[in-house]
């Protein structure tokens, strides 16, 4: 009889140690349950190991629970594992699921705004990269309130959404976003470029909104002082600024805006037509970047009160308006008269 139960005790024993062996086994053995290309989970926050690892088997990611709960227990990750939702595209070990967790290489998209879009074109992109209607996005930058810290005449966040590149949660809300670009506008808005608006008698308000002129008109860097500085000039013997992004602006706005900027068009009365209203247009006509705040705040010591395109993407200064008329007909008629 003694026999006999040694005999059982090693055989339990075998039979337990194979077990754990297999277990152990099953921790670094790649698996992968699903039939589609990914696999999407979601770990909500507060969540348990055993309710990780049934979410995980249930939707293939693991072979088990068992096996989760072992892979959690042989990495000490028991109170690191993080919550959100992951991405799973190939087959991996319960090891490497729990280090995925662990680390919290939670599933992020990538969404980029350029610089020089207004809200509508940004509602537009954040349609077309997939993050829900673009109507979403556009209600959420109406919320002027949220500009009252830097702007209290805000009715929207027009110029206020900072282009950048984002990578935002597939479930991120568009006020989520919203709220994170204007978090950027505001770390880009230092102690610093404030004060040296305020120098030339810029509020901030003032200050996107002609960073937004300049934004519109150049995308050379060593342009954007230049055209700033015309700006500038022009403000300070108040001349009116004839700034045809600001007639594009307030077209748009009305629905009346074809692609083309025609002579009729240039006397469309609005007050961002900055053809009929001297001075700035009542607020920013579309984000700018860093470099073209910091040259709004920032003008080129120069007397130019006018440019015009060489149709290769760069201006062509001019003190006067003589100098100004043969610009223009150097590089905007002569080429068409060949």
């Amino acid at each position: 009889m003694k026999r006999a139960l040694l005999l059982l005790a090693a055989a339990i024993l075998l039979v337990a140690g194979a077990a754990v062996a297999w277990i152990i086994a099953g921790v670094e053995r790649p698996y992968k349950g699903y039939e589609a290309a990914e696999q999407f989970v979601e770990i909500p926050p507060g969540s348990s190991q055993a309710a990780m690892g049934r979410r995980l088997a249930e939707v293939g990611v693991v072979r088990d629970e068992t096996v989760f709960r072992a892979a959690v227990w042989m990495r000490g990750a028991g109170r690191r594992l993080q919550a959100g939702e992951y991405r799973f595209d190939s087959p991996m070990s319960p090891a490497d699921v729990v280090d995925k967790i662990r680390r919290g290489d939670v599933f992020l998209q990538p969404i980029t705004f350029r610089e020089g879009l207004t809200i509508r074109q940004m509602g537009e992109l954040y349609e077309a990269r997939g993050f829900g209607p673009g109507s979403e996005f556009i209600a959420a930058a109406r919320n002027g309130k949220r500009a009252a810290a830097f702007d209290s005449q805000a009715a929207d966040l027009e110029g206020y959404l900072f282009p950048d590149t984002y990578t935002m949660p597939r479930r991120a809300t568009a006020a989520q976003l919203v709220e994170r670009m204007v978090a950027g506008f505001e770390k880009v808005l230092t102690a610093d470029l404030r004060a040296q608006a305020a120098v030339r008698g810029l509020s901030v308000r003032d200050l996107v909104t002609l960073a937004s002129l300049v934004e519109k008109e150049t995308g050379k860097a060593e342009e954007r002082p230049l055209v700033s500085a015309v700006y500038h000039n022009r403000l300070k013997i108040r001349m009116a600024l004839y700034c045809d992004p600001t007639v594009i602006y307030a077209l748009e706005r009305a629905g009346r805006y074809t692609g083309d900027l025609t002579r009729e068009d240039l006397q469309f009365d609005s007050p961002y037509n900055t053809y009929r209203y001297a001075g700035l247009p009542p607020g920013p006509i579309a984000a700018p970047g860093r470099a073209s705040l910091e040259a709004a705040a920032n003008p080129a010591d120069v007397p130019y009160l006018y440019f015009v395109s060489r149709n290769d993407g760069s201006h062509v200064f001019a003190n006067t308006l003589d100098e100004h008329n043969r610009n223009v007909y150097e590089f905007q008629k002569k080429p068409f008269l060949k």
